[in-house]
């Protein structure tokens, strides 16, 4: 009922371990609280929390207008929902490495597992978008720098996320990753990766784990989860397939309000609402709230 029962301390820390095991750890991108118990229910690892998905979520482009306060909030909301972890898009860390720094802090508090901060100049662009620019190595190091200094729990995770191999090229993506890591990176976000070679060559300069990026009409090809693992990745996310997923959905049950006057034929494809109460979990309230009405303080030992 509510809210998780495992602190964050505990999923940081139950993360790590499975992190290091070397597994491939899966986690599909929520677009909301409820989505990501979705996600929880159906085996997965982890729920990841896109920046894109947050920016489009209020109706804006992921052009680095949210600000920390609206995504700290946001990803409270969704990861105190599950038992799993939850790990955050911070794009650039939200300025200077002051900046960064109170974003960790602020992302601890607000129950994440982890974080990726980005190499890219801002205003930032979507990942897979053309026209990115990158700071210079210096800058990308003092932010991820910030980041290992300021964080309180060891486990919270620091990801490096470097932009760098659509502007420069592969070899100059390993250079910066392996500074990042000197840095204090945990593990790295190798932005746009062209094939598998280029994952396991990532995978093979590096000692920390990385992670993969599986995002729709993007740079990289849509790699399975076993292509991936043969590959060295260790973790793979799909930042914004459910929210594609669920507006392409949401837009063709409105033409067929407009065709058809009413959605008898979606009746189908829709979640039933016995699904939604189990996945709320709404007889765990219904008992909570009886027992409360039904409690009476014993008075006869008086």
């Amino acid at each position: 009922m509510l809210y998780s029962h495992v602190t964050p301390a505990e999923k940081r820390r139950l993360f790590r371990e499975r992190l290091a095991s070397g597994e491939l750890l899966r986690f599909p991108g929520a677009f909301n609280p409820l989505s990501a118990r979705l996600i929880e229910q159906k085996g997965f690892d982890g729920v990841y929390i896109s920046g894109a998905v947050l920016s489009a979520d209020l109706g804006v482009p992921d052009i680095g207008l949210t600000t920390l306060t609206e995504v700290a909030g946001r990803a409270k909301q969704i990861a105190r929902m599950t038992d799993i972890p939850a790990i955050v898009d911070a794009d650039t860390g939200f300025g200077e490495p002051l900046n960064v720094a109170r974003t960790i802090q602020e992302l601890e508090d607000a129950g994440l597992a982890g974080t990726h901060i980005e190499d890219q100049i801002n205003p930032k662009r979507c990942g897979h978008l053309d026209g990115k620019s990158v700071v210079d190595e210096r800058t990308a190091i003092r932010r991820i720098r910030a980041a290992a200094d300021a964080r309180r729990d060891p486990n919270f995770l620091i990801m490096a996320r470097t932009d760098i191999r659509a502007v420069e090229g592969l070899e100059s993506a390993i250079d910066r990753a392996k500074a990042l890591v000197d840095a204090g990176a945990d593990a790295v976000f190798p932005e746009a990766m062209r094939t598998l070679a280029e994952f396991e060559a990532m995978a093979d300069a590096l000692d920390v784990p990385i992670l993969a990026n599986m995002t729709e009409f993007g740079k990289s090809d849509l790699f399975s989860v076993d292509q991936l693992r043969d590959a060295g990745v260790n973790m793979v996310i799909w930042p914004v397939s459910l929210l594609r997923i669920a507006m392409g959905a949401a837009g063709r049950a409105l033409d067929t309000l407009n065709e058809e006057g009413a959605l008898t034929s979606k009746l189908g494809e829709m979640q039933h609402r016995a699904d939604l109460y189990d996945l709320i979990d709404y007889e765990s309230y219904t008992r909570f709230d009886s027992g409360v009405a039904g409690f009476t303080v014993d008075t006869s030992g008086r």
